[in-house]
């Protein structure tokens, strides 16, 4: 039997699904806890047993062994640019698009302070942008400077304006590794971020595996094609748009909840859907990820209550049930390994889940505003209009392992509460219930057609 193994060495779960190349089916899936610290190859090892429990190992002809990680942190990303509403932003969204976590965002000339904070961050790549181009060239050549004397020892994926290539060759060559890639931004009305994007992605498989401890897995894998959270943005948007062959799904949204953090992913132009609308602010990317770092489950359950104020937190959950209902959260903060296991339990889990959905789709979102102008009322929209989207998919283990997803998803909705941010009004709820997106975003790398055949079957409408 012909098969693709695909394996997603995440942040806390190693996990391994196995695909019958010629039915289009999932054989089996398995997951252990991620052995980082020591041998990824020790959680690796675990979930094979597992799925050899569930299969016939002697009857697999295994094809192909690709994977994606997020292990030890994901790809750390550093984005610096010239204005922080501009290039900067600009270099911030080419960043996450990749599947990166941006540790921070610098704008204008750094300073040494700056450096320093930069050099002990914990950084694994740095992107240099600044300027249109044509444009402002000392801003990013001061940075280039200051990069280089302060010796990160990290790649550089230059894409900033064309003007300053040159000088920046001639400050890095010899000192730091450096990829010279197109503008993020060559002109004020044009977002162009996916050249960087695939310069970090190549990055990523060529230098950052193996600062991971993930060399061993060589012997047997036939490469790791990306960072996790590219995967699953992969996977969404040959979903939405599909192949020459099979019809996508049309505009869609990813709403990914997991310990540390929620992601969005949005799949659509997100113009104006009323009319009289004007647009404003940077140009918005079909295919966005926004990362929220303070709304997450486990790791980030403090940032949560802190995030959402006592009055949302009300909204979602009887707090009358506790007599210090901010404790229930430090729990989960000081024990991310907790499981909840009594109805209260879960309940306090949906409710905290709500609230992640609900922030990060405001977030994410644009949002609509009316301005009195001498010709009279005008509305500005900032942002992806996304109140049409027809579906809003969910995935993360608390959405995937809970009795009721439909409502952890619909705190994402437009509400009337907060009529200005431009949320799905009347969305199709879908789960990745066998935890598929990661593995389908590497699929599509080999047969696109497959991958979307496989998710229409595999992600349940609720």
């Amino acid at each position: 039997m012909d098969c693709y193994q695909f394996i997603d060495f995440g942040s806390t779960f190693t996990k391994l699904t196995l695909v019958d190349i010629e039915k289009e089916e999932i054989l089996a899936t398995a997951k252990s806890y991620t052995t980082v610290e020591s041998d990824v190859t020790i959680g690796y090892e675990k979930a094979l047993q597992e799925i050899y429990s569930k299969v016939d190992k002697d009857k697999l002809n295994i094809k192909k062994i690709t994977a994606c990680s997020s292990a030890a942190g994901g790809l750390k990303v550093v984005a610096i640019g010239l204005v922080p509403e501009l290039t900067a932003e600009a270099a911030k969204r080419a960043a996450l698009g990749a599947g990166a976590r941006i540790l921070n965002t610098y704008s204008f000339n750094l300073n040494d302070s700056e450096l320093t904070e930069i050099k002990n961050s914990g950084l694994d790549i740095i992107l240099l942008a600044g300027g249109t181009d044509g444009g402002n060239e000392e801003c990013i050549i001061h940075n280039a400077k200051m990069i280089a004397k302060h010796e990160i020892d990290v790649p550089v994926v230059v894409g900033g304006n064309k003007s300053a290539t040159d000088k920046i060759k001639d400050i890095f060559e010899g000192k730091i590794e450096y990829y010279i890639t197109e503008n993020v931004m060559p002109n004020l009305k044009k977002i162009n971020v996916d050249p960087a994007r695939e310069t970090i992605r190549n990055i990523f498989m060529k230098n950052i595996v193996k600062a991971k401890g993930m060399e061993r897995i060589h012997e047997f894998l036939s490469d790791i094609a990306m960072p996790t959270p590219a995967a699953v943005l992969r996977a969404a948007r040959v979903l939405s748009v599909g192949t020459e062959i099979e019809d996508g799904l049309g505009d869609l949204v990813v709403v990914d909840i997991g310990g540390a953090t929620t992601d969005i992913h949005s799949l659509a132009d997100g113009f104006p859907s009323q009319g009289g609308v004007m647009m404003r602010g940077l140009e918005e990317p079909f295919a966005k990820r926004t990362v929220e770092g303070d709304l997450g489950m486990r790791y980030s359950a403090m940032a949560v209550y802190e995030a959402a104020g006592l009055r949302t937190v009300k909204k979602y959950i009887d707090v009358t049930k506790y007599d210090k209902v901010e404790d229930e959260f430090a729990k989960r903060y000081n024990h991310p390994d907790f499981l909840s296991e009594t109805k209260d339990e879960k309940e306090f889990d949906i409710g905290m889940a709500q609230i992640c959905a609900r922030l990060s789709m405001q977030r994410h979102a644009g949002t609509i505003s009316e301005i009195f102008s001498p010709v009279g009322k005008i509305y500005n929209q900032e942002g992806k209009d996304l109140l049409k989207i027809p579906y809003i998919i969910g995935t993360g283990g608390v959405i995937i392992n809970n009795e009721e997803p439909s409502k952890i998803l619909s705190a994402a909705k437009f509400s009337p509460e907060d009529p200005q941010s431009l949320r799905p009004e009347d969305p199709k709820y879908l789960i990745d219930k066998s935890y598929i997106l990661s593995s389908m975003g590497l699929l599509s790398m080999i047969d696109a057609d497959m991958a979307v055949r496989m998710m229409k079957k595999y992600l349940v409408e609720v």
